[in-house]
């Protein structure tokens, strides 16, 4: 059972800034944002990540049909509306792309530019997951521990609680690069013998990886 998460001067600077390795996870907060649907919508927040270039990425979900929902992004408790590039579907493609004019981003945004992971996630990788408020530690879980019905979405992490929800970010704790895009939950329903009752648990979460993220953007977008 797959439920959506409804309720988680650029040279000079490089000379003297510390390794990736090296940079705290709650650096990476800075990358996020928050998405508000247009009204608000009442089921939570929704979660963005920075690209750079005034680029946006988030789940096709929280941004929904952007005719209808006029996303915008939040950044420090402001809005700051959207131009929506790109949006795939919560069925397909689970993720949108956003502009935002970018001499109206804060300028501590604008020196920013996320690196997208060239590697595939591993089983047991440590990764970390990102919201504007928080920055939280889990893994990567083996595609095995995923029901086969729903294997197709085999890049996934343990600690359903307490990290990033739908949009959110999921970065490569060595490295800081971003490994995907928060998506949906994996749940699994057993029932008991003897009683007939039937019980749900959350086991996953399941991200868009990298690869399809690099797949979903418009070539050279980001000047790469």
């Amino acid at each position: 059972m797959v439920r959506r998460l409804l309720l988680s001067a650029p040279v000079l600077m490089s000379l003297f800034s510390p390794s990736w390795a090296e940079i705290p996870d709650d650096s990476l907060r800075a990358y996020a944002v928050n998405v508000h649907r247009t009204p608000l919508q009442t089921w939570g927040p929704g979660y963005g990540i920075y690209l750079g270039k005034g680029l946006f990425i988030t789940a096709a979900h929280v941004a929904g049909r952007a005719w209808l929902t006029r996303p915008k992004v939040v950044i420090g408790g402001q809005e700051f509306p959207t131009q929506v590039l790109k949006a795939g579907s919560f069925e397909g493609t689970d993720l949108t792309l956003m502009s935002v004019e970018e001499g109206l981003l804060p300028l501590r945004l604008r020196l920013r530019q996320t690196k997208l992971c060239e590697h595939a996630p591993k089983s047991g990788d440590q990764v970390v997951t990102v919201i504007p408020e928080a920055a939280v530690r889990s893994h990567i879980i083996a595609p095995e521990r995923i029901p086969i019905g729903v294997r197709k979405f085999s890049t996934a992490i343990a600690d359903v609680r307490g990290t990033g929800n739908s949009g959110s970010g999921v970065f490569d704790v060595q490295r800081k690069c971003l490994l995907g895009i928060m998506s949906r939950k994996i749940s699994q329903s057993r029932t008991q013998p003897g009683t007939g009752k039937t019980e749900t648990r959350d086991i996953a979460k399941y991200f868009v990886p990298a690869a399809e993220i690099a797949a979903f953007l418009p070539s050279g977008l980001l000047g790469k």
